[in-house]
């Protein structure tokens, strides 16, 4: 039985919330050193550490001392709705919540981004409080989508407790109507010694006790790259019992004799190419219609660690996405950070 970390509640505004302070503070927990690089590189945007920082000879009002270690104070005060009916006046009194921090951040989440009029007078707002009070705040508007994306970025695969949280984030607010529908989601993963036998068997494999977020497609990431694409047709946990192949389709799928020659083939390769233990221990193989070749780069500085989801609906301005082909192409050249 899968564990779940959330509650799963009829969507309110409050339960959404405790449950996105939940995971940021699980998040905390697991590293606060990433906790606070995703606050200060994805929240504030400002290249300032707010690790712990070490001055030597500060000059202060009556002494000089050798040292001083100390770390900068911050505040983030947080606002959710769900249909986008934020109140200027109710964040306008968020914002005198806020004292004398270092770094103030206004956070509002919401399913779907805010609207640009909006925005434009609580930005106007927020310029004249900070000219009053010689303060910095800083709002910062994100869907959930967003949200698992910034923690995403640096959560390492063998940081097996934090994915499996995040991936049950990602499931309640999947449930709760919080993200698009997951079959226009793509979902970038690492494949590397094993790029060629998944475009030859059409198939990804991992361990069936990672688990997973729904989701649509499959995109193969190597050498910071999606090199293709591929439809998700089903999922099947596989491995081999007393010599015989066993194969348990999710989702009530049944599997034909043909896709399990392609499981087999591909157990049989990562034993014998590249070492792996597929014969007896359970992975999850995600079949696909085809991979097309494709080259989506990332031209910023850091690789992916694992996996990273794409909404393939919001990048292509498509409600009804085109055959997998059509979107390889589309995405072909192209870098991520130009859909960002």
């Amino acid at each position: 039985m899968k564990t779940h970390y959330f509650q799963r509640y009829h969507s309110k505004e409050n339960v959404d919330t405790a449950n996105t302070m939940l995971l940021l503070s699980q998040f905390y927990r697991h590293s606060p050193n990433k906790f606070f690089d995703m606050v200060q590189h994805s929240l504030l945007n400002t290249r300032e550490s707010l690790d712990l920082a070490i001055q030597m000879q500060v000059t202060g009002k009556k002494s000089v001392p050798d040292a001083v270690i100390y770390q900068p104070s911050f505040k983030i005060v947080v606002e959710t709705k769900l249909y986008n009916q934020f109140s200027l006046e109710q964040l306008k009194n968020h914002i005198l919540t806020f004292g004398k921090e270092q770094y103030q951040l206004l956070l509002t989440l919401d399913p779907k981004p805010m609207g640009d009029k909006f925005k434009e007078e609580l930005d106007h707002e927020i310029q004249d409080h900070n000219l009053q009070n010689r303060t910095k705040l800083v709002h910062k508007h994100l869907t959930f989508e967003a949200l698992i994306e910034a923690i995403e970025e640096y959560v390492d695969a063998r940081d097996y407790d934090m994915v499996a949280i995040l991936d049950d984030y990602k499931q309640y607010c999947m449930d709760q109507n919080l993200l698009p529908s997951h079959q226009i989601w793509m979902r970038a993963i690492t494949a590397g010694t094993t790029l060629q036998d998944n475009f030859e068997l059409n198939l990804y494999y991992d361990k069936e006790s990672l688990g997973v977020s729904e989701h649509g497609y499959i995109g193969l990431y190597s050498q910071k790259a999606i090199k293709g694409i591929g439809k998700l047709v089903k999922k099947v946990i596989a491995y081999y019992e007393n010599g015989q192949l066993i194969c348990i389709p999710e989702n009530n799928a049944t599997v034909s004799s043909e896709e399990k020659d392609r499981i087999k083939e591909a157990i049989d390769r990562a034993i014998k190419n590249h070492g792996y233990d597929l014969d007896t221990v359970k992975h999850r193989f995600f079949l696909v219609d085809q991979f097309y070749p494709t080259d989506f780069r990332k031209t910023s500085k850091n690789a992916i660690q694992k996996s990273k989801f794409f909404n393939l609906s919001q990048m292509l301005g498509q409600k009804t996405l085109p055959d997998t082909a059509t979107i390889a192409k589309l995405l072909d050249g192209k870098a991520w950070e130009d859909f960002e």
